[in-house]
C-alpha cells in the first residue's frame, strides 16, 4: 500500500477510541511532495526499528530504580524517533512489516495467548533482577506516585496486583498523564475511578515483543455490553511510535516484575464511547451514514445497548457512498428509497457478535478467542433477515487483512467501542442478488438503480417500516 493512500485514513485512525472531542477533532495534514527525493529525506525503517529496538532490549539492572531507568530511558529514545518522523511523511507499513518480523523473533513466546505458554518467572530475571511485584513497582517509582496512591485505594487491587494468580501485564499513566486532566474536570466517583484503572490491567502477558503483533489487548475491566467479556485497548505503531488506544504513547517498555510486566504510558486510558457516539464524533468520515442511520431510525435502535450484547459495524465512509454516484445516493435519501437505504445500512450491522481483527466475541454465553494466525473464516448474520456477511481475516502477526464478500476491504480496523466494534470499508455493501439460482455478489460495479432496487426487493417484505425493530 502506498503512503498516500494511506494519509486519508490518518486522522481517523488517530480518533478511535479518543475519548474527548477536542482531541477527536484532530486532522493529518497530506503532503503533495512527489519529487524523487521524497523518500531520500526520510528516516531509514531499520535506523528507526533499531531505535525501538534499544529501548525494547534495554536490560535495567538496579532493582529499585528500574521503572525510574527506563522511563528515562525509553523517553529520550522515542522522542528521537518521534522528531525524524515528523521532518517528513513516513511510509508507516514499512515500518510495520519490519517491526512486525523483528518481534516475532524477539516475542515469539508472547503471542500464544495462554497464561502458561509465557508466564514462566525464570523468564523474567533474565531481563530484570528484580524481585519485587507489579504493585511494588509502581509504589516504588518516582514517576507513578499518583498512580500508586489510586490504586492503594483499593485494598482488592493492591491484592491482585501483588498477586500471582496470572501473569499481569499494566499500562502504567505517569504522573505527567496525570497533569492532562483539565482543572477544571469532575472529580469521578470511586466506582468509574476503578473501572478506568482496571481497564489498565489486562489478566494476560504482554512483553513488547507480543504487543508489537496484537492489534488488540484484553483488559480486566468486563464489558457490561459486551456480556461480560474484557473491554479491549487498542494498540498502534505510527508516528508517534507505539502507542495504546491511538492516543496514549508508551514511554517505557518490558518493566519486568515477578508477577508480571509494566508499560509507561503518557496519558490516562479511558473506556470509550459507544459505537452510534464514535460516528458521530466523526463527521468528516461517517457523516453520510450517520444521515442514513437517523433518516431510517437504525440510530435510535443502535444507541439502545439494552437490545444487543456486543456488535460489529462495518461503516462505510463518506467516500464510499460516493462511489455509489449522485443517482443512486440521491435516490437512497430520497423518501421512496428510503427502504431501501434501511435495507443496505441493516446490512452492515452485525448484532451479538463482536469480531475484533484478533479477537472474537461470539456472544452471550460463549466464551470469546483469540483469531490464529493465517486465515480466518466466518458468516456473521447481520440485521438484514437471513443475510450474512463473509469476512476472511488473514493475519500475519501486526499484518492483518479483512475482506468481505471476498471484495470489500476494511481501510480501518478495531474502532474499539464500548458495545462492540467499528471496522471501515472501502465500499457501501449491497447484498447478492438470485442469478439462475447462483447467488451473484456485488463486486463494486456500476450499478443503476433499477439493478439496486432489484437486489433490495426480496428483503423488503421482511422490512418494519413503522418502527424500531430490537436488534
Amino acid at each position: 500500500m502506498k503512503f498516500t493512500h494511506l494519509l486519508p485514513l490518518a486522522a481517523l485512525t488517530s480518533a478511535f477510541v479518543i475519548p474527548d472531542e477536542q482531541v477527536m477533532s484532530r486532522v493529518a495534514i497530506e503532503s503533495h511532495d512527489k519529487s524523487a527525493s521524497f523518500f531520500d529525506r526520510l528516516p531509514s525503517k531499520h535506523e528507526i526499528v533499531d531505535e525501538v529496538k534499544e529501548t525494547f532490549s534495554s536490560v535495567v539492572s538496579s532493582t529499585k530504580n528500574a521503572f525510574d531507568e527506563a522511563i528515562e530511558l525509553a523517553t529520550q529514545t522515542s522522542e528521537r524517533i518521534i522528531s525524524k518522523a515528523e521532518e517528513t511523511a513516513f511510509d508507516a507499513e514499512s515500518w510495520l512489516a519490519t517491526a512486525d518480523s523483528d518481534s516475532e523473533d524477539h516475542g515469539h513466546h508472547g503471542d500464544h495467548g495462554h497464561h502458561g505458554d509465557h508466564g514462566h518467572h525464570g523468564h523474567h530475571g533474565h531481563h530484570n533482577k528484580t524481585n519485587m511485584t507489579v504493585y511494588q513497582l509502581i509504589a516504588e517509582s518516582k514517576y507513578t506516585t499518583k498512580l500508586a496512591k489510586l490504586i492503594s485505594e483499593y485494598d482488592d487491587l493492591v491484592q491482585l496486583l501483588n498477586g500471582t494468580a496470572a501473569n499481569y501485564t499494566v499500562f502504567a499513566p505517569t504522573d505527567k498523564a496525570f497533569e492532562k486532566i483539565p482543572d477544571h474536570a469532575p472529580k469521578p466517583s470511586k466506582e468509574l475511578l476503578k473501572k478506568v484503572l482496571t481497564y489498565h490491567v489486562s489478566p494476560d502477558f504482554y512483553p513488547a515483543g507480543r504487543i508489537l503483533v496484537s492489534h488488540t489487548i484484553p483488559t480486566l475491566l468486563k464489558g457490561e455490553h459486551l456480556g461480560g467479556e474484557p473491554q479491549r485497548l487498542s494498540t498502534n505503531i505510527g508516528f508517534k511510535g507505539l502507542t495504546v488506544n491511538f492516543y496514549s504513547r508508551v514511554v517505557a517498555v518490558n518493566i519486568f516484575g515477578t508477577n508480571g510486566v509494566i508499560h509507561g504510558v503518557d496519558s490516562i486510558l479511558i473506556p470509550p464511547p459507544n459505537i452510534v457516539k464514535i460516528i458521530e464524533l466523526l463527521p468528516g468520515e461517517f457523516s453520510t451514514l450517520e444521515l442514513g442511520l437517523t433518516k431510517t431510525g437504525l440510530i435510535k435502535a443502535l444507541n439502545d445497548t439494552s437490545n444487543h450484547v456486543g456488535g460489529t459495524v462495518f461503516a462505510p465512509s463518506n467516500f464510499a457512498f460516493q462511489k455509489l454516484g449522485p443517482r443512486i445516493n440521491g435516490f437512497l435519501f430520497s423518501n421512496y428509497g428510503q427502504k431501501y437505504l434501511k435495507a443496505i445500512l441493516k446490512y452492515h450491522v452485525v448484532a451479538n457478535q463482536t469480531l475484533y481483527s484478533d479477537a472474537y466475541y461470539k456472544g452471550e454465553g460463549v466464551e470469546g478467542a483469540d483469531i490464529p494466525k493465517g486465515i480466518f473464516h466466518v458468516d456473521l448474520p447481520t440485521l438484514l433477515e437471513d443475510r450474512s456477511l463473509s469476512i476472511d481475516v488473514a493475519r500475519y502477526g501486526r499484518i492483518i487483512s479483512i475482506k468481505i464478500n471476498g471484495f470489500a476491504t476494511v481501510t480501518v480496523e478495531d474502532g474499539i467501542a464500548m458495545d462492540g466494534v467499528i471496522h471501515v470499508v472501502s465500499n457501501v455493501l449491497i447484498p447478492p442478488k438470485q442469478l439462475g439460482g447462483v447467488e451473484q455478489q456485488y463486486k463494486g460495479e456500476d450499478l443503476t438503480v433499477e439493478d439496486l432496487m432489484e437486489r433490495l426487493n426480496p428483503y423488503l417484505d421482511h422490512d418494519d417500516e413503522d418502527g424500531i425493530e430490537e436488534l
